[in-house]
């Protein structure tokens, strides 16, 4: 159920994604995707594991989007293994950025 409350984890999610219209997520697989899978599961990253396992990461639009993914893994008979939605990075503070270059002629003249 949605809620106005800002500090439950559906609030968070919300705010990251109007922030960045995407959020992160990592799904566990089990066996490996052959590369070829890549292009079906868009500009997600697919990372086979010494263990077996693929890792399956990037960003995700939106939870539509995030049911679509499961559904195709799903329909391929792929064992789910986990989850993760990704904590959001916060944007940088205005102090925390780096002072910006002011280009300078050969007279030292600001441009």
């Amino acid at each position: 159920m949605p809620t106005d409350d800002p500090t439950t984890p559906q609030a968070n999610e919300a705010s990251a994604t109007r922030r960045t219209g995407a959020v992160q997520y990592e799904i566990c697989i089990q066996g490996h995707l052959q590369p070829r899978w890549g292009p079906w599961f868009d500009e997600l990253l697919l990372t086979p594991r010494d263990d077996g396992t693929t890792q399956i990461s990037g960003s995700v639009l939106d939870q539509s989007a995030l049911h679509g993914l499961l559904a195709k893994l799903r329909d391929l008979g792929i064992p789910l293994i986990s989850v993760r939605r990704c904590p959001a990075a916060e944007p940088a503070a205005p102090s925390d950025l780096p002072d910006p270059v002011i280009p300078r002629n050969a007279t030292g003249a600001t441009q």
